[in-house]
């Protein structure tokens, strides 16, 4: 009886035991319904996924590169399966290949200008020309992109001055707030001399600080920042016609606090130029050096790591902001599983002592450093938490190549 009763205990308790293994499998296969197309792979990151049993124990990836191209030349497109028991494919992904070679790693301070497409409204007030009174604009607010005047392009401020030199009191403006254009008619103001003005405070350029992420070896293109350049009012890519990349000097550090976010404190100039940044987007601006460069440290160097190889625990943060390029320990509490772009890929948290007593953690112009995780690049920097200067957010790298490409 008591035998019965045990193998009953015995049987039962494996049942349990087998519940829990296929509820846990369940829990990490779904992470495999969360993976978009178009992520960079390698073969080593697909045997090690498998090693790790990144999606569950019943669940393995296998990597088929497409047909060679014509001309010889060999694609960098390839498919990742994902197969139930090694055998039933249950789902598969387009992907690229991770570049083999490797790309100099960033960490060092950079200074941007970007000239923007349109004229970016910096206050949301009217100035009377005429009698220098300031009234509250009803039209435009700050941040908003003037496009377009009587369908004249705005390129710069001298556009402005041309659209406006046609004796019409009313002009029909089309410009951008957020992502969405509107057009509206706006009644003009004269100033002493006779000539019509918006009253408003426009520019056509803007300029910040930020730090380098990495650069291919064969061509000099580069990525830094990890997130966009904005019209600091909302998220929105402030759409650009061109812009510089210029070296910079540190001259001051104030510390990250609670709900006190701290910055680098850098200054650049014109002759310090040293490449052209021809895109800004969602996760970064990217570009190219001139060729007699000299920001790149070109002993340092390291393989881009994709999104795959990407786990929580140590991993390192580079920068230059004690004055010369060290690697700082942070922690990587969360990896996303992203569906689509976005400069929220990571969060992470600094634990080095030495960064902590310099920096606080994470500040305003560390945005780019370069994250490392097992010898790759595997992201760069993008966000602080307000509440936590400790915390912040980072973006995977194959984000960034992507917009190499």
């Amino acid at each position: 009886m008591k035998n019965g009763l045990s193998k009953r205990k015995s049987f039962a308790l494996l049942i349990i035991l087998l519940c829990i293994f296929i509820v846990l499998n369940n829990l990490q296969m779904l992470k495999l319904f969360q993976i978009s197309d178009d992520f960079y792979v390698s073969y080593e990151e697909i045997d090690k996924v498998n090693e790790d049993r990144m999606f569950g124990h019943m669940v393995d990836l296998t990597l088929k590169e497409d047909e060679v191209k014509t001309g010889q030349e060999k694609s960098n497109e390839a498919e990742v399966i994902f197969k139930l028991f090694g055998i039933i494919p249950v789902k598969k992904v387009k992907v690229k290949l991770l570049p083999e070679e490797e790309v100099y790693v960033g960490g060092m301070p950079i200074g941007l200008t970007l000239q923007t497409d349109g004229a970016v409204v910096v206050s949301d007030t009217i100035v009377d020309a005429e009698t220098a009174s300031v009234t509250k604009n009803k039209f435009f607010k700050n941040g908003d992109l003037i496009k377009e005047i009587n369908g004249i392009r705005i390129e710069s401020l001298d556009d402005i001055d041309l659209a406006l030199d046609s004796e019409k009191d009313k002009v029909n403006i089309k410009f951008q707030r957020n992502d969405e254009e509107k057009n509206i008619a706006v009644e003009l103001i004269k100033d002493k001399n006779g000539k019509y003005k918006l009253g408003l405070w426009v520019r056509d350029d803007v300029s910040g600080v930020g730090t380098l992420t990495f650069v291919k070896k064969d061509g000099g293109q580069f990525g830094a920042l990890g997130h966009a350049v904005t019209n600091n009012q909302n998220d929105s890519v402030l759409p650009m016609i061109e812009g510089e990349l210029y070296s910079c000097n540190l001259v001051n550090i104030e510390k990250g606090e609670k709900n006190k976010p701290g910055e680098l404190r850098c200054v650049f100039v014109q002759k310090n130029k040293q490449g052209k940044i021809t895109k800004n987007t969602k996760v970064g601006i990217y570009g190219v050096l001139n060729e007699d460069e000299t920001i790149v440290d070109q002993n340092r160097h390291a393989k881009l790591g994709g999104r795959l190889s990407v786990k929580p625990g140590k991993a390192k943060v580079i920068s230059s902001v004690s004055g010369i390029m060290e690697e700082y320990d942070i922690e990587i509490i969360k990896a996303n599983f992203q569906s689509k772009c976005d400069d929220k890929s990571l969060v992470i948290k600094v634990t080095d002592k030495r960064l902590l007593e310099l920096t606080g953690g994470i500040v305003q112009g560390m945005s780019g450093s370069p994250i490392m995780q097992n010898g790759k690049v595997v992201g760069a920097v993008t966000h602080v938490f307000v509440s936590d200067p400790t915390k912040g957010y980072g973006v995977y790298s194959d984000w960034m190549l992507e917009q190499l490409s």
